[in-house]
């Protein structure tokens, strides 16, 4: 019987070193090996006369073999050269330290070969190719995956093993769709989608497994969200929070006016509050609008009226940053907030646990660490969760189940187009906070080509020695040989060390690192003992560093604009000018017209619009996905429409069988059942 949760070290050629390798990118299983989709594929397919043959491009040519291998030694180095041809020219073949080549080629065969064709001064070359002979298809003659890897996993390698999962997998999925939703929407089975995704015969056949994976993806959030909100909406014993308390009172405390938009948005957080529904509301404001005012603001309402507050953030600096502001205003009102975040001692989790029961404490902030069991509040009335999107539906309703139906504000700085935000955060109403503070200065943006790289580190080096701190973000974490040109943190860290002068202190951080270690770097950056800090995307999500005032993004053409815009909300918080580049690798003569849209505007709404028109079907499964969600394939942007398709299907679906009790249906029970547990609380599950 196929076991999906079988350990992956027992597929065929994984065993104890490599499933080390595995692991790393979160492959522990038969399921998640899979599961882990190609971020791009070769097409290897179609073989090109040489005469044909353009220089740079990456080709496929069937030629002979000429002779044997002849070997040149330089140093260390072994230099292997084969001369082939074909009907219409020559080209040379060199491999480096491939001594093992020596009798592989025998003269007047044919091969196959795939590489980069150079043209120099006439004569064709080629550096390094896969081969296979002629009648072979191993790594030539079809289209080749290419999978996101770690260091010491081989293409080839990840490849063979993905191949060896699908064989023990071959026909036995079970579905999880309905057959008459696959009619209906002309969809592949599971299984032939599984196959087709990792190794597509046409490419046509590649756009129809995503096609799949992506409407099963859309399909179950749906269901889940839309499902979650009918549960809210026939809810009727919701907190009832006193008409007494007076939001005014804090705001009228405020060291600043608060703008129009925040009133806006307090005004429709204290209607939900005084009603007896919960209240389910996301919260929408760029980097810098004001969020976490509202929510102090809306925590001080739910603790006059009797009640306890919780602020839940994804990191635990952020956390202590989110205390340090609360505690700046409420101490005043006699609220008593706290900190809980996985490293405070024994002793003092053991003490801050038994005033949170007994009600000594007003106001939890923290990390995932709320989340555990043995927090229990005496009286939770509210729940704030702070970059909602990287705790998702499971965990809002998880600490949400702490209390008695508490009122519900997640927050984002996710900029997130209207139409798609309605139908994404489906169990949610909308709050947008569309205005910045009067006093924020507009950070001037710059989009540059790479040849501009000195330039900008002699900018840099100004900006550090006028007392300053800059941030460089790079897409990969290390390097990576099928992405070359791509920037990665710790060979970018290792060469900016060697270019800048001693003084200047460089240090890398990226989302592999553990959380400890993330916290100690970017505490360290807060306190200026760090100059430039090297990151991936993880500081996306960061804390406030006023004294940080560049933002320099490599190959910035990878990103989708809503997450560069983000990213340039990292800077730009205290009084001095800040400054953000986006570096352009891709080679062209100018920065594309997408890079030029962040020159243009600071709105990020406009920002994620304009991304969301831009976005092509080239963008399938690269760096430049948006991550909300937490999807595997779906793409918000560029699959907006068939997000908008599936809504209306959930809509009627729901409405016929509002409990998924049709036999039809089983199937997507047991998968929601699944991944939602019971939090979607369908009455058959």
């Amino acid at each position: 019987m196929l076991d999906l949760n079988k350990d992956v070290k027992y597929v065929k050629t994984v065993g104890p070193n490599r499933v080390k390798l595995l692991n790393k990118l979160n492959i522990y299983t038969l399921k998640d090996l899979i599961e882990y989709y190609p971020r791009d594929y070769e097409d290897r397919s179609k073989p090109k006369n040489l005469y044909e043959c353009i220089d740079g491009e990456e080709v496929l040519i069937e030629a002979m073999a000429t002779g044997r291998i002849n070997e040149m030694h330089k140093g260390r180095m072994t230099i292997s050269r084969l001369i082939v041809k074909d009907q219409t020219g020559t080209c040379y073949i060199t491999w480096f330290n491939q001594g093992y080549l020596r009798d592989k080629f025998q003269p007047g065969r044919m091969y196959r070969f795939f590489g980069k064709i150079s043209n120099k001064n006439g004569r064709l070359e080629m550096n390094s190719p896969v081969y296979d002979e002629i009648d072979q298809s191993k790594n030539t003659g079809k289209i080749i995956p290419i999978y996101p890897l770690t260091f010491e996993l081989k293409q080839n390698t990840l490849r063979r093993i993905i191949e060896n999962g699908l064989l023990e997998v071959k026909g036995q999925l079970p579905e999880t769709l309905p057959e008459y939703i696959l009619k209906e929407n002309n969809l592949w089975d599971i299984n032939n989608t599984i196959e087709r995704i990792h190794f597509p015969i046409e490419f046509s056949d590649f756009n129809k497994a995503r096609e799949r994976l992506v409407f099963e993806e859309l399909l179950t959030m749906q269901l889940a969200l839309l499902k979650l909100k009918n549960n809210y909406e026939h809810e009727t014993d919701g907190i009832q929070f006193s008409k007494d308390v007076h939001m005014s009172n804090v705001i009228n405390m405020l060291p600043f006016r608060l703008t129009k938009a925040q009133l806006r948005v307090l005004e429709e957080i204290d209607r939900d509050m005084e009603s007896n529904k919960p209240m389910n509301r996301l919260l929408q404001g760029d980097v810098g609008s004001g969020k976490t005012v509202v929510a102090m603001i809306a925590a001080y309402k739910a603790v006059k009226s009797g009640y306890q507050a919780t602020i839940m953030a994804p990191t635990a600096i952020l956390a202590s940053q989110h205390l340090e502001s609360f505690k700046g205003i409420l101490d005043e009102l006699g609220i008593r907030t706290e900190l809980l975040i996985s490293n405070v001692t024994k002793k003092k989790k053991a003490e801050i646990l038994e005033k949170l029961q007994s009600g000594e404490i007003d106001v939890l902030i923290g990390t995932h660490a709320i989340l555990e069991e043995n927090v229990v509040f005496k009286n939770l009335g509210l729940v704030v969760t702070d970059e909602q999107h990287r705790f998702g539906v499971k965990q809002r309703s998880t600490i949400a189940a702490k209390g008695q139906n508490p009122d519900i504000i997640a927050m984002s700085a996710t900029p997130i187009p209207r139409t798609l935000a309605l139908i994404l955060y489906g169990d949610l109403d909308i709050s947008i906070i569309d205005e910045l503070p009067p006093n924020r200065k507009k950070i001037e943006t710059f989009a540059v080509r790479k040849n501009m790289e000195e330039r900008v580190n002699n900018f840099i080096k100004k900006q550090i020695a006028e007392g300053r701190q800059a941030y460089i973000v790079c897409p990969l974490v290390e390097e990576n040989e099928d992405m070359e040109g791509v920037a990665d943190v710790i060979s970018y860290t290792a060469a900016l060390k060697k270019e800048l002068p001693e003084q200047i202190r460089v240090t890398y951080l990226h989302g592999r690192m553990r959380p400890s270690e993330k916290d100690r770097i970017m505490e360290a950056y807060l306190n200026r003992n760090i100059d430039v800090l090297v990151s991936t995307t993880v500081i996306e999500v960061g804390i406030n560093v006023p004294n940080a005032t560049v933002m320099m993004i490599e190959n910035a053409e990878r990103f989708g604009l809503a997450q560069l815009h983000q990213l340039r909300g990292r800077i730009g918080r205290g009084a001095a000018q800040s400054y953000c580049i986006f570096v352009d690798g891709s080679g062209k003569d100018s920065p594309s017209e997408r890079l030029q849209v962040l020159n243009k505007s600071n709105d990020g709404f406009y920002i994620a619009e304009e991304d969301l028109k831009m976005r092509g079907p080239g963008d399938l499964f690269g760096i430049r996905q948006s991550g909300i969600m937490n999807f595997k394939v779906a793409d918000i942007y560029q699959d907006s429409s068939l997000l908008m398709q599936v809504r209306k299907l959930v809509e009627d679906l729901l409405m016929d069988d509002p409990d998924l009790t049709a036999k039809e249906h089983e199937s997507i029970r047991g998968w929601l059942s699944l991944n939602f547990g019971n939090l979607v609380d369908f009455r058959s599950i």
